[in-house]
């Protein structure tokens, strides 16, 4: 509340809203334990992944017993974060997000967070948060490097947009492919928290304009000025 952005009437908007964080693997372990810290008033995991031990090298929330107890990682984010914060209302979702289930799982929330690792849930969330008006915030991450951008549906341009097809398995980086280094997922996704707390207390104006690209291990840092191609009608959005 001392910061002057948020102040009090920020941190009771904050206090009030709701959160869905879809995946609880590296990003989404530490987005929802920063928004939980920050004072939400709801959060929805959904995740459909048991824990690993090599999870543990970039994935916060979670411990040794927790891989021992073979839990899922939604049971594990949930047992810590209500220990961090017992005033946050969590729901946790342990299923695979799809085509049949995604309204029912994101439409009563005021923002949604990527925590995932492939382009077709991106795309997936992008066409359903879009269709219901539904800000949210893509975030991607591999080896030292990662991306940001606000999808703030009919005030801006959505995901697909940017990348109009899945990538292909060669051309697409992940941690699976190139590996992650901890300190990268860390600050991604504390830039997405940081995103999320401007658009939960009400600081559009203060929104990153353009697709945040950040090398971590150079430390080069770049705002890409993201804009509409008049010869491309995009059929998510359709260039509104």
């Amino acid at each position: 509340m001392l910061f002057y952005p948020i102040g009090r009437k920020g941190q009771k908007k904050l206090s009030k809203s709701r959160v869905a964080v879809v995946g609880c693997g590296g990003l989404g372990s530490v987005i929802a334990n920063n928004l939980v810290r920050a004072g939400v008033g709801f959060m929805r995991i959904i995740d459909k992944d048991r824990l690993e031990i090599s999870n543990l090298q970039r994935q916060v929330l979670f411990d040794e017993s927790d891989v021992g107890k073979k839990f899922p990682k939604v049971i594990a984010a949930r047992e810590r974060l209500n220990c961090i914060n017992s005033e946050v209302k969590i729901e946790t979702v342990f299923e695979n997000i799809d085509r049949e289930n995604i309204e029912k799982f994101i439409c009563d929330v005021d923002l949604v967070m990527d925590g995932t690792d492939n382009f077709s849930t991106r795309f997936l969330i992008n066409e359903v948060c879009v269709k219901n008006r539904i800000p949210w915030i893509y975030g991607a991450v591999a080896a030292s490097c990662g991306m940001v951008y606000d999808i703030v549906p009919q005030k801006g341009i959505c995901l697909k947009c940017i990348f109009r097809e899945v990538p292909p398995p060669e051309l697409s980086a992940s941690s699976e492919n190139v590996g992650v280094i901890n300190s990268a997922v860390n600050v991604v996704a504390s830039i997405q928290t940081t995103e999320a707390l401007k658009i939960l207390t009400g600081n559009m104006d203060s929104l990153v304009k353009g697709l945040i690209s950040i090398d971590l291990w150079d430390l080069g840092l770049e705002i890409i000025d993201i804009k509409k191609d008049k010869d491309y009608r995009c059929p998510v959005c359709h260039g509104k």
